[in-house]
């Protein structure tokens, strides 16, 4: 089946030059179509039973390019079909609580936090808060561990002490609760991670401050700086009261790497964008299955890799094997490839 695929991907580019050729009658690719792929999908779920699902309907012109895209991840919650990319949150503070280091590894237990979080999503999430006594409270999610970790401090702080000071093993920054699996670093001992700050974790930490709210921060920073990124502001070197706010730093969160996606697709030819992940290359022909399933039969870490992510933020870049193939099951529906070229994501 992967040769159907490399065959194809040659077939349709020879049509692409037949279809342009003056001497024939030019396809007319003008349209909206949608394609899916799904949770369960490579076990055999089918669409109208799986609780997760990711849609891309791609709007092309008469010569097929793209002139809107749109990737969205669905999710059913009880009987309710929710968003991954609703940015929407409810978040409570609770200032009286000390933050306690979760248990990280295979007997993981959650430790003590401030917050209290729902929304639909937590990557890259953060939360702020200052109390009436000037108490600053903060949580932020890392993309790499997908812990959140907190801070906890008094009007009294010295806040021109540095970033570089709150290193995870200074209990000055806590790593409270895990809130999704699949990270890129599962720590097994906060030791490992002890000389480490939540902008060094791993190289890949720079997307926490390459673009967004933490843009330009560093080590090198005082905390008040980062701080004020965050909203706090400050009156003679004191936090002032505010109330409880959040976002998402770097691209956004999902909403921000599927219209990072979008962005990318807009004003590019369909008949030559055919895939968000480059097949053709030979490291990853080994993490395809003879029933074109990508990462099915390799080890689970192999999306991670196709992704390239965490250059745009754990999750982000055109190159996410599920979401690619949604979008070819897109192309698909308007006729430029057909479903035997379609390359199965792991989801």
């Amino acid at each position: 089946m992967k040769k159907v695929f490399f065959a194809g991907l040659v077939l349709v580019f020879a049509f692409v030059l037949i279809a342009c050729s003056p001497k024939e009658e030019a396809v007319d690719y003008s349209g909206v179509y949608t394609g899916y792929s799904w949770k369960g999908e490579t076990s055999g779920v089918s669409f109208e039973e799986a609780t997760e699902y990711i849609e891309t309907t791609l709007t092309l012109n008469e010569e097929g390019v793209i002139e809107d895209a749109s990737i969205d991840f669905k999710m059913k919650k009880g009987d309710v079909w929710i968003s991954r990319l609703d940015t929407a949150a409810n978040v409570t503070i609770d200032y009286s609580v000390t933050p306690v280091a979760a248990t990280p590894g295979a007997s993981y237990v959650a430790g003590s936090s401030m917050f209290t979080v729902s929304t639909a999503a937590m990557m890259s999430f953060y939360a702020v808060g200052v109390d009436s006594e000037g108490t600053v409270a903060v949580l932020l999610v890392d993309p790499i561990t997908r812990y959140q970790f907190e801070i906890k401090l008094d009007q009294d702080f010295d806040y021109t002490r540095t970033v570089a000071e709150f290193t995870i093993g200074s209990g000055l920054i806590v790593p409270t609760k895990r809130v999704a699996g699949g990270a890129l670093l599962s720590p097994t001992s906060w030791d490992d991670l002890a000389e480490k700050t939540f902008f060094n974790i791993t190289g890949y930490s720079h997307v926490v401050k390459d673009t967004g709210v933490l843009q330009s921060v560093s080590n090198s920073s005082t905390i008040q700086l980062m701080l004020e990124k965050l909203g706090v502001t400050f009156v003679d070197g004191k936090p002032q009261a505010m109330d409880t706010d959040y976002g998402f730093f770097g691209l956004g969160g999902w909403a921000g790497n599927y219209e990072g996606i979008r962005n990318y697709l807009i004003g590019k030819s369909a008949l030559e964008v055919l895939s968000l992940v480059d097949w053709t290359n030979e490291r990853y022909v080994p993490s395809i299955n003879d029933q074109n399933q990508f990462g099915i039969d390799v080890e689970a870490g192999a999306t991670v890799t196709v992704q390239d992510s965490f250059d745009l933020i754990a999750g982000a870049s055109v190159r996410m094997s599920r979401e690619s193939e949604s979008y070819q099951k897109a192309l698909v529906a308007a006729g430029i490839l057909t479903l035997d070229q379609v390359i199965y994501g792991r989801f």
